[in-house]
């Protein structure tokens, strides 16, 4: 039986990851500083969950594991500026660290899940690959390249390192977000009827369902090495690649509701066409489309097993919890507040 350490296994592909990889007969170390809660991840005897933050990873850490996937990272653009040498401490130096130690503690094989955004602006012609020229304009996607570059020269005979550029994720998870373009638009449409889009609605914009995202990680713990090793991989589809005006008009129709479309923010530049050719040569394919998406969240939203909580947002979540750091350090005394 393989263990699989999964850094970042709260999060919010990381809840959908883990359950995936006990029921594949994984042994998983679930690993994370569960800012969200420790309760998304079921309890199972294969199951070890560990509270750590990446920054201060040892080599104990890694004791028996055989493959690592390092998910963890500060999510999304707007973290990203906010908290700017966190990002690059945690998204960059933390996984370069943790590819590193697990190669020296003698993991067979390491997957860096990364980002479709590191190709950034690209010419609404062109079909970006994973020989194209990469152009992050965000600390995120920036930090994202810089991992990547740090972890592929580790590839070798004995330690199989693959990393793969994740389109834009949605649908539902346990540590569900709503700061995603389908999650929010598909959130403000079914509570509001109003549809938040961001201007100017042109963007090209690459989408995979959160658990094919997982199935993708999943299946490059499996894949052959020869096949795989010191690669770059794309991971989406054809069908998954929107505009983002269009995509919100179809949203707009499956929400079961008359919904109006309000525009939101200045233009956004970053939009890009990605190819999946190369995934899918090796037999991976993505099973879900928006519309799979959109209906599984109005469901759960309908049937009350989905809210709209303080952390579905991830910037909102950091910053509750950093203003109630600082009003918990003002009152402290000796080790406690009322009890002393």
């Amino acid at each position: 039986m393989s263990t699989v350490l999964v850094t970042g296994a709260g999060g919010y592909i990381g809840t959908a990851l883990v359950p995936a990889l006990l029921e594949a007969g994984y042994a998983v170390r679930a690993l994370d500083r569960f800012f969200f809660g420790r309760d998304l991840l079921p309890e199972h005897p294969r199951l070890e969950v560990v509270q750590e933050d990446t920054r201060r990873l040892t080599p104990a850490h890694f004791a028996g594991i055989e493959a690592v996937i390092d998910l963890a990272a500060l999510s999304n653009d707007p973290s990203g500026e906010l908290f700017q040498e966190q990002t690059w401490q945690i998204n960059w130096q933390a996984r370069a660290g943790a590819a590193r130690l697990a190669k020296q503690s003698g993991a067979r094989r390491y997957i860096l899940p990364s980002s479709c955004s590191i190709y950034g602006f690209q010419d609404p012609d062109t079909l970006a690959d994973e020989t194209s020229p990469t152009n992050p304009l965000t600390t995120y996607a920036k930090a994202n390249e810089k991992a990547e570059q740090d972890v592929l020269p580790l590839a070798d005979e004995a330690f199989t390192v693959v990393v793969l550029r994740q389109a834009t994720v949605y649908g539902y998870a346990p540590r569900m977000r709503f700061d995603l373009a389908i999650n929010g638009m598909t959130y403000g449409a079914y509570a509001t009827g109003k549809l938040p889009l961001m201007r100017d609605g042109s963007q090209w914009r690459p989408m995979v369902h959160v658990h094919d995202a997982a199935a993708a990680q999943i299946f490059m713990l499996q894949a052959p090495s020869d096949a795989v090793n010191g690669q770059l991989f794309n991971v989406g589809s054809a069908a998954n690649v929107y505009q983002i005006g269009p995509l919100g008009e179809l949203v707009a129709r499956i929400v079961p509701r008359e919904v109006e479309v309000e525009w939101y923010g200045d233009p956004d530049h970053r939009s890009y066409r990605v190819a999946f050719e190369k995934i899918e040569a090796l037999g991976w394919k993505a099973e879900r489309v928006a519309e799979d998406g959109v209906a599984e969240i109005c469901e759960r939203l309908a049937d009350g097993s989905l809210e709209k909580g303080q952390t579905s947002i991830t910037l909102d979540w950091y910053r509750e919890l950093m203003r109630w750091h600082r009003i918990i350090k003002e009152v402290e005394m000796y080790g406690g507040i009322l009890e002393i």
